[in-house]
């Protein structure tokens, strides 16, 4: 909903965001000032695909009721740019439209690959990849439409929120060829959309401060998603508790401290809270917020700020390998912030650079705090030379050290301590990183293949070795290690989510299984048109289904044993005018597949997301996409 409170001292303010909710109300119902609204609260999301960016635009979002009216759910939003790749582990709040209280069967949404920047993480690098449309011309803008579940639509109810969820599929949507010099990706865009409710799904929510209501641990903002420089898409309550964590201009707080803090800023400061989703009773929704940053703490017009990994380190200058430039001063170039993606970044950093670790008040932190594999945000000026390389100088700036992510196979662990032959750092492959000055000596450097993890009291002694395991934490400061990293979360790989990926060929397959049915899905993997991905991802690591026992079956792919409230199965495709139809249940997703292949039409690609038994040789499956051509 677009009505915000505000101060009575900010009476234009509040004027102009009354005058822009009344509009929005217009706009949503072609005039007509009386209907009932209420507000779908749209969240964004991206299945992951190897990418080490995939930034697009949004152009717009409608929605279709059952007796046929057409809305906007995007009256006020424009096109917006956005890096799906960054969206695989958190959602987006992209907006909280008023719109009319209906029940609707169907949405579309348009996606703009005009300007599209696609980078394919190689060999520990990322390269900047060719891009086409599955007939191999040029991508442009293209619409998709989505039909709900027709026992689960999405029903907007006056005066209340709904979640809207958008995921948008690149595993499915995408083939990646890296034989050649400059990468190839094949586009056939696939997404799902689908009420869903308020879980636990880590969201972050971006925009403008408006208020603390007094004697409340609640603020109000106005949503400005992804790096959006100049829109306001609704009002949301963040709610804030004692272990709430805040950052503000670079100054960390926690609990009410931090509350205070946020209330003597001016409106319309940047804010980004990070949390789930909460009260979704009123007109308003609410939102949880772990996490909260203020300011030059994120991206805003207020300084240009870099993202990416740390590969290298040499004195007090950061090699930043996938850097995104997101910049609000003299080099902004387009309303959506982003200027440039580079496969390196170069980073000045200085005694006086703040630097504070996400999540933690920690104190203490220097710039030595910056190490090797780190990923990072910093802010400070930024630079294209002649040649287009860019550069940053930091050393007025901050640096946020961000939660960092390593999958690797255990070699040993003992209490406290375990060693893993890295697989990947920050989303890269080891051999993108120079470990050179890591250590406390040249023979401490931090090794790849012995890499050394500060366990604590998350103690792996009794695991396996060669158990792949995920490990969230943050890199040690530079010169320090051993050890080399220091774990927050371990997760055994087959405890994670994990991707069940097909892919057909020379023009799809038209008996793609063995068995569908209600039961699961068994793909034939002796398929004359399979092609050569046929894989269980879990994180950088692929199993193939060929190797497996059961070949020339894949293992059974069932939703038995899933979470029945959260299953997304969808069947079609870009090029077929009905889209994409998603199903919330099994029969009527079985029913939909037995009546799709009848021996004309062609699967292209298939997703399942979920866990892989190897005992009993089933995949247990969340979400399901089946790709047609």
């Amino acid at each position: 909903m677009t009505v915000v409170r505000t101060r009575r001292s900010r009476s234009a303010p509040t004027l102009t965001a009354l005058v822009w909710g009344f509009t929005a109300l217009l706009a949503g119902c072609g005039g007509n000032s009386t209907f009932a609204p209420g507000t779908p609260v749209i969240t964004l999301s991206g299945t992951s695909g190897d990418f080490a960016a995939y930034r697009v635009a949004i152009n717009l979002i409608t929605l279709t009721a059952t007796d046929g009216t057409v809305v906007s759910a995007t009256p006020r939003m424009p096109p917006e740019s956005v890096d799906l790749a960054e969206l695989t582990d958190l959602s987006e709040l992209l907006e909280v439209p008023a719109v009319p209280s209906r029940t609707y069967k169907s949405a579309t949404l348009t996606l703009d690959y005009t300007s599209a920047s696609i980078w394919v993480n190689v060999n520990g690098q990322a390269v900047a990849a060719t891009a086409k449309s599955s007939t191999g011309g040029a991508l442009t803008t293209g619409t998709l439409t989505i039909t709900f579940d027709p026992n689960h639509p999405l029903v907007i109810t006056r005066g209340q929120s709904t979640r809207l969820a958008i995921d948008i599929d690149l595993a499915a949507s995408n083939s990646i060829d890296t034989s050649t010099t400059t990468p190839k990706v094949t586009v056939r865009p696939f997404l799902v959309m689908t009420p869903a409710p308020a879980d636990a799904t880590v969201i972050r929510a971006r925009g403008l401060f408006v208020t603390v209501p007094s004697g409340s641990s609640d603020y109000v903002m106005n949503v400005r998603p992804l790096t959006d420089l100049v829109s306001a898409l609704g009002a949301v309550t963040v709610s804030t508790n004692a272990q709430t964590y805040f950052n503000i201009n670079g100054v960390a707080y926690t609990g009410a401290a931090g509350l205070t803090a946020m209330a003597s800023l001016p409106e319309n400061t940047p804010t980004a809270a990070y949390g789930t989703l909460g009260d979704l009773s009123g007109v308003t929704p609410g939102f949880h917020a772990t996490a909260v940053y203020v300011g030059t703490s994120l991206e805003s017009p207020l300084a240009d700020h870099i993202r990416g990994v740390v590969s290298a380190r040499s004195g007090n200058t950061l090699t930043v390998r996938g850097a995104t430039l997101v910049s609000g001063g003299a080099t902004l170039v387009s309303r959506f912030g982003v200027v440039a993606i580079r496969n390196n970044a170069t980073v000045m950093l200085g005694s006086a650079t703040l630097v504070s670790e996400d999540g933690v008040a920690a104190s203490g932190l220097t710039s030595l705090s910056v190490s090797v594999g780190q990923q990072l945000d910093v802010s400070g000026q930024g630079v294209f030379d002649t040649s287009g390389n860019l550069s940053m100088d930091a050393t007025a700036g901050q640096v946020r050290l961000a939660s960092t992510r390593v999958w690797g196979t255990l070699n040993s662990a003992t209490a406290g301590s375990a060693s893993l032959d890295v697989l990947s750092l920050g989303n890269f492959a080891p051999a993108g990183f120079n470990f050179a000055g890591t250590g406390t000596t040249a023979g401490q450097d931090a090794n790849p293949s012995a890499y050394v993890v500060n366990t604590g009291s998350l103690d792996q002694s009794a695991t396996a070795a060669q158990t792949l395991l995920r490990v969230d934490g943050i890199v040690n400061a530079f010169g320090s290690a051993p050890p080399d990293f220091t774990a927050t979360a371990i997760t055994a790989g087959t405890a994670t989510e994990q991707r069940l990926v097909v892919e057909w060929i020379n023009g799809g397959a038209t008996a793609p299984f063995l068995s569908d049915s209600s039961a699961g899905l068994v793909v034939a993997l002796n398929n004359a048109n399979l092609g050569t991905i046929h894989e269980i991802r879990t994180g950088p690591a692929a199993l193939d289904l060929k190797t497996l026992s059961s070949f020339p079956a894949s293992p059974l792919i069932t939703t038995v044993g899933a979470d029945q409230s959260k299953l997304q199965l969808a069947i079609g495709g870009a090029s077929l005018s009905t889209g994409v139809s998603v199903f919330n249940s099994i029969s009527g997703f079985a029913a939909a597949l037995s009546s799709t292949f009848n021996g004309t039409n062609k699967i292209y690609r298939l997703v399942a997301v979920g866990q892989y038994n190897i005992g009993t040789n089933t995949f247990v499956a969340s979400r399901i996409s089946v790709a047609l051509m």
